[in-house]
């Protein structure tokens, strides 16, 4: 049968006229992507020349000087006059940018801040915080700048409002001066998205920084912000600071606001996010806590239990009973993971404190069926519409894939993969579309699954816990591969319990040498891709985890007070 001409010609022209669409819709993302690149080079050209001004005006400070002050030394001299705003401000303004020239770790620069720093002592109110450089991670809300996850869609909407802890952190004289780089979505541990590119670690550009606070990580560890603010649902927090040789704390979900700041996975429950700081140092982070930990916090979001900084507990000096495990069985430690703790345990039992075993239960059951069910509780499906549209899909491409596949060829395919890959077996069958009743069974499973590991802390009668953190830092490239690599530090999303890295020791010729023999508990793809991950990192640093349970960070805090103290100790003595 033949096709009439006029039909012929109609489809054909329907055929290019959707072509033609769908170009023009492509080159409009293309040119929102290019505009906003232009703006961040522009928000770096900005810090160069305040920079550059201020120091032809002021040629005699000490730049140098005011870098090497740890924040509670440099808030003393802020706060005593000895030290004036403007100084400290365009010292880490210059740093800032020295570091984002070599990591690409900042996404914008707000320039209001230069405002602010020159009202700050007009206040007249000197908070914990007067006069301190701040950054913050893309998906913080600041009034007048975009919070975009790295999604094209989110460009040119600027927030409206401060988020809560910006708001905070303003009333306690902080200035919020850079907001910096995510990987797109928030559900990685890397950080490169198409907009803003890759992120290096300052440590050693072939490696990523961490994520999903990756910028800060970078920024911070780069000694180019003396305090950042970054979220975690996974490890987001940990992660950077790990990887980037600082510190970090991951409160209780809801000890600090979450007003304004935006979430990778909007709604979901299962798996509780956090907003916290990072800093060089503990006492750092808890100068941070007592500032956020105030009345404005709890007015200001009436959600937030008004729990104000227990400084009773941070000082004590009583020694602590310390539960520990050195694997958790589903991802194998490094070699200088699994010494990061045994040293760390035998400094603290030489210190006076006690050390009990303690033997995690079903990881690879709460990882799979509990965390990652979890957070796709929906099938991927609320995760899939994020990405509709975008001109890339980041580093999370398996995770989409599986999200637009049906359930029954989710069923098939864990079937298939399962003698191979177990883990990934499990992955696909938790990524099935549950119902109501599925999803409400879930979260009971989560809370009774928390008060079992609650009882049997307190059957054991501990304070804290001690636990291995990631690391070293993996090549870029290699979180994208390496998703159940999270085990580690998802846990403690899962149970809500506050949790504080502290880096302990850097890789050595004989880590690097045992590491050859690296095969994993699963010998599969996976293992022996985090074998290669971990390779060539002599000289990198290792942190441990210091966990509390929930509403007890100040206790985290003096816990890993206890570990930063013996380290620098055991490194004086060296």
């Amino acid at each position: 049968m033949r096709v009439p001409l006029p039909a012929l010609l109609g489809c054909s022209a329907a055929g290019l006229l959707l072509l033609l669409l769908r170009w023009r819709r492509r080159s409009g993302l293309w040119r929102k992507v290019k505009e906003a690149r232009q703006r961040q080079e522009r928000s770096l050209v900005q810090m160069q020349m305040a920079v550059r001004s201020f120091r032809e005006q002021h040629p005699s400070v000490n730049m140098i000087s005011i870098l090497s002050l740890p924040l509670p030394e440099l808030s003393k001299k802020l706060r005593d006059g000895s030290l004036p705003p403007e100084h400290v401000f365009y010292a880490y303004v210059g740093k800032a940018l020295q570091i984002a020239t070599e990591t690409n770790c900042i996404t914008e620069y707000l320039q209001e801040s230069q405002t602010q720093v020159r009202k700050a002592k007009l206040t007249g109110k000197l908070g914990l915080l007067y006069g301190v450089p701040v950054s913050i991670k893309d998906s913080i809300d600041c009034e007048g700048h975009d919070s975009t996850l790295g999604f094209i869609k989110n460009l040119n909407k600027p927030a409206t409002e401060d988020s809560v802890v910006v708001q905070v952190l303003k009333r306690q004289g902080a200035i919020p001066f850079v907001k910096t780089n995510v990987p797109q979505s928030l559900i990685s541990y890397d950080c490169k998205n198409l907009i803003f590119g890759q992120t290096f670690n300052p440590l050693l550009y072939t490696r990523s920084p961490g994520g999903s606070s990756g910028g800060e990580g970078a920024l911070v560890g780069g000694g180019g912000s003396i305090l950042g603010f970054g979220t975690d649902v996974g490890g987001s927090l940990r992660f950077p600071a790990a990887f980037c040789g600082i510190c970090t704390l991951k409160p209780t979900g809801n000890r600090l606001s979450k007003k304004g700041i935006i979430s990778g996975v909007l709604g979901q429950k299962a798996v509780a996010a956090a907003v916290g700081p990072m800093a060089k140092d503990v006492e750092s982070l808890a100068l941070c806590m007592r500032a956020l930990l105030c009345e404005d916090m709890f007015s200001l979001d009436s959600t937030v239990p008004p729990l104000p900084f227990n400084e009773e507990v941070y000082s004590s000096t009583q020694p602590l009973r310390i539960g520990y495990y050195e694997t958790d069985f589903f991802t194998m430690p490094s070699p200088a993971m699994r010494r990061a703790v045994r040293e760390t345990k035998q400094l603290l039992e030489d210190a006076g404190h006690t050390l009990v075993p303690f033997e995690l239960m079903n990881v690879d059951y709460v990882i799979l069926n509990l965390c990652v069910r979890g957070l796709f509780a929906d099938g991927g499906a609320s995760f899939l519409r994020k990405f509709k549209g975008e001109l890339e899909k980041g580093s999370v491409g398996m995770f989409l894939r599986l999200a637009k596949s049906p359930d029954w060829l989710k069923t098939v395919l864990s079937w298939i993969v399962k003698p191979f890959v177990p883990r990934f077996s499990g992955i696909i069958r938790s990524m099935r579309a549950n119902t109501v009743d599925e999803v409400w069974s879930l979260h009971c499973e989560i809370e009774e699954f928390c008060h079992q590991f609650i009882a049997q802390w307190k059957k054991l009668n501990l304070d804290v816990m001690l636990c291995p953190m990631l690391g070293p830092a993996l090549g870029i490239g290699y979180p994208e591969k390496l998703s159940v690599a999270v085990s580690y530090t998802m846990l403690y999303n899962a149970l809500d319990f506050p949790v504080g890295v502290v880096p302990v020791t850097l890789v050595t010729d004989e880590d690097e040498e045992e590491l050859k023999g690296y095969q994993g508990y699963f010998r599969d793809w996976w293992d022996r891709t985090l074998a290669k991950a971990f390779r060539g990192s002599v000289g990198l640093p290792v942190a441990v985890q210091c966990v509390a349970l929930p509403w007890q960070e100040e206790l985290c805090l003096r816990f890993m007070k206890e570990v930063e103290t013996l380290i620098l100790e055991k490194n004086r003595l060296i």
